[in-house]
């Protein structure tokens, strides 16, 4: 059994990054005393170590967004560093990283040895395009873990369903979709999207959102949502879908335990066969599919 911990995390104001590294561990403590074996973070869980600057920059989108850069490598070495220490998958709150000479909002997969693994996200919503001037991603990756093979979806890219598309038919069988979004039916059209991948393609879907308050922050200041753990509905799995759902606006962890061996039963003698039937639909086998990077991240 594979036992995921989805993060309802909340934005914060740390004051220093002892601050910062010492939440982090009791989450990460917490979610490993209850056997986890793959924590996911939510999109822009990053984005509270811009608490860690003067107002004038934490509150201007572009400074903020330059300042951050400095914090990118204490923050993976802090996250690789309790996957190392706990011994189980971490996904890293999203990140907006300067690459080249745009940035792009970045998730970042550890191994417990260490190694890692990340996805940007490939469809901008219209606050990173318009206000902020986030970039969309150009690769689309697949993990070959010891869990499995996993897909990573940023928020608004589940509502599109030929990214994890391309994602399972490179074998993934489980899509994260870390997210942030600032209203309740932001929320709706991220979890409907999850639920609509999971449906489709016959495979688990988990969504983290970021949630709380931060009046000091134009990048984050608003954020609603519950963590979710989706399933096909189908033969041995919740009739609606839904294998567990966290509690509104809590900052909690909400765990779930997944039988890979049971989507695959599904995938092979379900009630329907959708994850099959794809390829028989008009227009649908094969179109506008992204070439997918396998990485092996063990």
């Amino acid at each position: 059994m594979l036992r995921i911990a989805a993060a309802q995390y909340p934005v914060s104001e740390p004051a220093d990054w002892q601050a910062v590294e010492a939440q982090l561990e009791r989450w990460v403590a917490k979610a490993a005393d209850d056997g986890a074996h793959l924590l996911v973070f939510p999109e822009y869980a990053a984005m509270s170590l811009a608490a860690l600057f003067p107002p004038a920059v934490r509150g201007d989108l572009q400074l903020q967004l330059q300042a951050l850069q400095e914090l990118y490598a204490g923050y993976q070495s802090l996250h690789r560093r309790l996957a190392q220490q706990y011994r189980l998958y971490i996904l890293a709150g999203s990140f907006p990283l300067r690459v080249g000479e745009v940035y792009r909002n970045r998730a970042e997969l550890f191994a417990p040895s260490g190694a890692s693994g990340w996805q940007d996200k490939w469809t901008m919503t219209r606050f990173e395009t318009e206000q902020w001037g986030i970039s969309a991603g150009r690769q689309l990756k697949v993990f070959d873990t010891a869990l499995g093979r996993i897909g990573i979806n940023i928020c608004y890219d589940v509502e599109f369903p030929l990214l994890a598309r391309a994602q399972v038919e490179a074998g993934a069988e489980l899509i994260l979709a870390p997210s942030c979004t600032d209203t309740t039916a932001g929320y709706w059209r991220v979890r409907l999207g999850a639920q609509a991948r999971a449906l489709e393609n016959q495979c688990v879907v988990v969504q983290a959102p970021l949630v709380g308050e931060a009046p000091w922050s134009p990048a984050v200041d608003v954020n609603v949502g519950a963590a979710g753990v989706y399933t096909p509905p189908d033969r041995g799995l919740p009739d609606h879908g839904v294998l567990a759902e966290g509690r509104w606006n809590e900052a909690e962890w909400l765990h779930a335990e997944i039988d890979p061996q049971r989507l695959l039963a599904v995938r092979a003698d379900g009630q329907v066969f959708n994850h099959r039937d794809w390829s028989r639909q008009p227009g649908l086998a094969g179109a506008g599919m992204v070439p997918v990077e396998i990485e092996t991240l063990r």
